[in-house]
C-alpha cells in the first residue's frame, strides 16, 4: 500500500517491450503521427511497442523502460538508486509526490557549461511517476541532457539574438565544431547570431543574405558579408568549404535541393541546417534529410516549429589550436 514500506519479496523492476518518447514541448501531435501505432500517451511522454523508431519530434528517447512497482516515496528513491546514480525527473502525474522522490535522489548538477564543450558523459536516466505506486524509468536515453534540454552559459552582450543557442547545441551533440581558420558558409545569416558564434571560434565566415548583418557582427574579425540570396553560393562556382550552416527561413524542399547539390559535389563534409516548417504541408522533406547516411535530424531544445539536420562525414574534435573539449559537469 502507498505510504508504507514495501513488503519483502515484492515485485522488482520489469523490463518492458516498448520505447518511450518525450515529445518536444508543443509537438506531441507531430510525434504521435510520426510514430504511428502508439501504446499510450502520458502528457508529453509517448509509449510505443518494440525497439526504437525514427522520432525526429522527440526531444529524448527512453531506450530501456522499466516498470517499477513502489510502496512509498522512500521505496521509489531506493529502487531508482539501486539501478544507477543519475536520474532526470520527467513530470507526468502526481507532481508533488514525484518531487519528493526526486529530493531523495542524488543531485544532478544543472550548472550550464561554457561553450565549446562536449555533452556530459556520465549516464543519465529518466523517470516518471505514472501512478502513486508505479514508476516508469529508463537508465539509458538518447539525450545526455535532462529531458533533452541543453543549457549553456550565455553572454550578457554581443550576439544580436539568441539563435546561436541552436548552433551551440547542435555542435555539442555533433562533438565537433569549426576550428580557427576553417572556412564556413552561413546561409541566411542576418542579423548574425550564428556568424557571431562562429567568429568566437576563430572561423572565417562568409555570410550570405540580402538583409544586413547587425553592425556589431559585421565588424567582427573573420566576417565577410555578401548581399545576395541565401542559396546563391553554389558548389560548381565555389572553393571547398569546411562547414555549411543555414538557419534561413525557406521551404524545406528548397533547402534540400541546395544541400543535395553540395553533398553530391563533395566540396563540404560538415553541415548544420535548420529545416523550418509552416504548418504540416512540407513534412515530406523530413524523409529526404533523414535518409542521408550518417546524418541526424532532431528537434533541439532550442528549436521551434523546425528540426535541425546535422552531418559530419568525418567527425573530429577541434584542432590543437582550439580550446580543449571538456565534458559538462554531471553531478556535484
Amino acid at each position: 500500500m502507498a505510504g508504507k514500506a514495501e513488503p519483502s519479496g515484492s515485485p522488482g523492476p520489469e523490463r518492458l517491450d516498448l520505447t518511450a518518447y518525450l515529445a518536444a514541448e508543443g509537438f506531441e501531435r507531430q510525434l504521435i503521427a510520426e510514430l504511428g501505432d502508439v501504446e499510450a500517451v502520458r502528457g508529453r511522454l509517448v509509449l510505443a511497442r518494440g525497439p526504437r523508431r525514427r522520432a525526429c519530434w522527440a526531444q529524448n528517447v527512453w531506450l530501456a523502460p522499466l516498470r517499477i512497482p513502489v510502496g512509498s516515496i522512500q521505496d521509489a528513491a531506493r529502487k531508482l538508486r539501486s539501478i544507477q546514480r543519475n536520474w532526470a525527473f520527467c513530470p507526468v502525474a502526481h507532481h508533488r509526490r514525484a518531487a519528493l522522490v526526486q529530493e531523495l535522489l542524488p543531485h544532478v548538477s544543472a550548472k550550464p557549461p561554457q561553450f565549446p564543450c562536449l555533452p556530459p558523459e556520465a549516464p543519465l536516466g529518466s523517470w516518471a511517476l505514472l501512478e502513486r505506486d508505479l514508476v516508469l524509468a529508463s537508465p539509458s536515453c538518447t539525450s545526455p541532457f535532462p529531458n533533452g534540454v541543453a543549457t549553456f552559459v550565455e553572454p550578457r552582450s554581443g550576439p544580436p539574438n539568441r539563435a546561436y543557442l541552436k548552433l551551440w547545441e547542435a555542435l555539442a551533440l555533433l562533438g565537433c565544431w569549426p576550428a580557427p581558420g576553417e572556412r564556413c558558409l552561413d546561409a541566411g545569416s542576418s542579423p548574425g547570431g550564428w556568424a557571431w558564434a562562429l567568429s568566437r571560434l576563430g572561423a572565417s565566415v562568409l555570410c550570405v543574405d540580402r538583409a544586413p548583418l547587425a553592425p556589431s557582427v559585421a565588424r567582427l574579425r573573420g566576417i565577410e558579408h555578401r548581399r545576395a540570396s541565401a542559396f546563391s553560393v553554389q558548389p560548381r562556382e565555389s572553393e571547398p568549404l569546411d562547414w555549411i550552416l543555414s538557419d534561413v527561413v525557406c521551404y524545406p524542399e528548397r533547402l534540400w535541393t541546395w544541400v543535395e547539390r553540395w553533398l553530391a559535389s563533395g566540396k563540404c563534409s560538415r553541415f548544420v541546417c535548420t529545416v523550418k516548417f509552416q504548418g504540416t504541408a512540407h513534412y515530406g522533406a523530413i524523409d529526404r534529410f533523414a535518409a542521408v547516411p550518417g546524418s541526424r535530424l532532431v528537434h533541439l531544445s532550442h528549436n521551434k516549429h523546425e528540426l535541425t539536420w546535422m552531418f559530419a562525414a568525418s567527425s573530429r574534435g577541434p584542432s590543437s589550436g582550439s580550446p580543449s573539449p571538456a565534458a559538462s559537469p554531471r553531478a556535484s
